[in-house]
């Protein structure tokens, strides 16, 4: 913020269902209509393309001719459909690891993300190994309840079981993320064995999906993009690396999400039963060479069983994964060459928005698109350093900092 304020007036967009707009909370939801196709059609308008027509009806009462717009993670990606609807309004557009995977199937986007989330699980044990014992006897012990019929209740209502447990992994993209877990874990056991109430209230802190559904509900459908026109142009444009097609798949983009991240986690399961990230298997392995892995920001179905208010909009949430009359979020042909400058922070081993796709996000976007790539900062790199990233990116936006060199 105070380097925004040296030169800018800043807006700060509580976009919808977040902050102080109208929250998406299940009491809300529930208030709108017990219907859940009533609530799947109010909440078809929460999604990128909704924003940013907010966004642009704040410009025109303001008597702006043009922004600038500074996006972090799912910002980036309002960003880019900004720059497809009105690149016309828009003096930058600076994105700090929100250079969303435009043409790209959510399928492969998590193929991807779990390639990512694995070599950071690598990493946090080769910090943390005595951590693998540990995990595996958490995983052992909520096995047990869960099969004696007593599963563990969380502080404030619903169950922690193995799965929601290896949830914990959401953290791992921050750059406190590991230690924090870590920490956590510690001081998970009682000397009786039993779980402690301050490891379950520390889960509980770790996990935000009760009071914030918005992303449970929306975190796959934000990636479904009905009207991306010239796939494959997206495809030759942004393909600057011979593994394009590897990552790239020409599905219908704007086919249902249908719970992807579970689908793609079974098929990586399927292909390799020794997976780390079958967790029933590896439990059974008493080798403490061989971990279990976290999963990352990923959503899945069993998630309305596990967490007490999702159980309210279970309908609802599948109703969403499986909407096929989603709108269009970005225009290709008007994101290719894009004459609004452009500067971008991508992290290196970012969990949470895939590197390769980011680049040739920004290969579409062209010249006029400035990409710094670092493994010096986490998807958390705008908190953690905010007034050197944003002076950077203006900089590098306004042609005074040259990158790449």
């Amino acid at each position: 913020m105070k380097r925004a304020l040296k030169e800018y007036r800043v807006l700060l967009l509580d976009q919808r269902g977040t902050g102080l707009s109208t929250p998406v909370s299940t009491e809300n939801l529930l208030k709108i209509s017990e219907n859940p196709e009533a609530q799947a059609d109010y909440l078809s308008h929460f999604r990128q393309d909704s924003i940013v027509r907010d966004a642009e009806a704040f410009r025109v009462a303001l008597n702006q001719d043009k922004i600038t717009l500074l996006g972090q993670s799912f910002g980036g990606f309002c960003i880019l459909t900004y720059l497809s609807f009105f690149p016309d309004s828009i003096e930058k557009a600076l994105f700090t690891v929100g250079l969303a995977p435009v043409g790209t199937h959510i399928d492969d986007v998590y193929r991807a993300t779990y390639k990512r989330v694995q070599e950071r699980n690598r990493r946090y044990y080769k910090r943390y190994p005595q951590d693998i014992a540990r995990v595996k006897q958490i995983i052992a012990y909520l096995s047990m309840r869960s099969n004696q019929g007593s599963s563990v209740e969380m502080p404030t209502g619903g169950k922690l079981t193995p799965r929601r447990f290896l949830q914990l992994g959401l953290a791992l993209g921050s750059l406190t993320g590991m230690e924090a877990l870590h920490y956590l874990l510690e001081g998970a056991f009682n000397p009786d064995g039993t779980l402690t109430y301050g490891f379950l209230r520390g889960v509980e802190s770790f996990q935000s999906f009760d009071t914030n559904p918005i992303y449970y509900l929306l975190h796959e459908p934000i990636y479904v993009d009905a009207g991306s026109t010239s796939y494959e142009d997206a495809i030759v444009i942004a393909a600057t690396t011979n593994e394009a097609e590897d990552l790239l798949s020409s599905r219908d983009l704007g086919k249902p999400g249908n719970w992807s991240a579970e689908r793609i986690l079974a098929e990586i399961i399927q292909n390799d039963p020794e997976s780390e990230f079958n967790y029933e298997q590896r439990i059974l392995d008493l080798d403490d060479s061989k971990p279990v892995y976290f999963t990352g920001e990923m959503v899945y179905p069993w998630m309305s069983e596990d967490y007490p208010t999702l159980s309210l909009v279970k309908d609802l949430a599948d109703l969403l994964a499986k909407k096929a009359d989603w709108g269009p979020i970005y225009d290709t042909e008007t994101l290719k060459n894009i004459a609004v400058p452009c500067a971008a922070l991508v992290s290196y081993e970012d969990i949470y928005v895939e590197r390769q796709f980011s680049e040739k996000t920004a290969a579409l976007l062209g010249d006029n698109c400035k990409i710094w790539i670092t493994n010096e900062y986490q998807h958390s790199g705008l908190r953690d350093d905010g007034y050197n990233v944003l002076d950077k990116l203006l900089a590098m936006a306004a042609n005074e900092e040259i990158l790449p060199s």
